[in-house]
């Protein structure tokens, strides 16, 4: 069963374009954004250890987003690129974080795993769009595995929520949090990364 809900702005062209224009800069941006949603999985242990239906299922993608960072990471030596010195702020996570704030805790626990959610979806439609505009075919099968990864966790997180929320409350802030990041997307600059 679904349980997560489809991007409501699409990514452009011109971000494909971009991407598909310096894919080593990608790959750059790629290996932090892995690397930056184990420690996000992580982060929601060690914020709600009294969220027990949670640990299981953010262990596991704790773990599946570092055995992606890993496959990434041996792409780009294969490659010859080497990895950010530095990993950069995101303008888009920074632009969403706001949403995880404020209200009560409930409320902000909500958002939070909501938030995993979307990231997931839009890494998920992103990166459907890059394994179609491969012609290398392992790149191709790659990027097509890991659109299949995020589609899982992208329904993972909304399952989860809706162990503690009723539906209604679930997905009333799913679509409000989804406009809100199409409006995101819509402003981002165009650039060789996830986001």
């Amino acid at each position: 069963m679904k349980y997560s809900i489809d991007v409501k702005v699409p990514s452009s062209q011109a971000w494909l374009d971009a991407v598909m224009g310096d894919f080593n800069e990608f790959l750059k941006d790629h290996a932090d954004c892995e690397r930056k949603a184990s420690a996000m999985a992580t982060s929601l242990i060690a914020k709600y250890p009294d969220r027990e239906k949670i640990i299981p299922d953010m262990i596991e993608t704790a773990i599946e987003e570092l055995e992606h960072f890993q496959q990434v990471f041996e792409i780009m030596q294969q490659r010859g690129v080497p990895l950010n010195k530095e990993m950069k702020e995101d303008p888009y996570i920074k632009q969403l974080m706001p949403l995880t704030h404020g209200g009560t805790a409930e409320s902000r626990f909500l958002s939070r795993m909501l938030l995993g959610s979307i990231v997931e979806c839009r890494g998920c439609e992103r990166f459907r769009m890059v394994s179609e505009a491969q012609e290398n075919f392992e790149l191709k099968k790659f990027y097509k595995m890991l659109w299949t990864s995020e589609a899982k966790h992208g329904n993972i997180f909304v399952e989860l929520a809706l162990h503690y929320f009723d539906e209604k409350t679930v997905y009333d802030r799913l679509n409000e949090m989804m406009e809100i990041e199409g409006e995101v997307v819509r402003n981002l600059s165009i650039r060789p990364a996830l986001h």
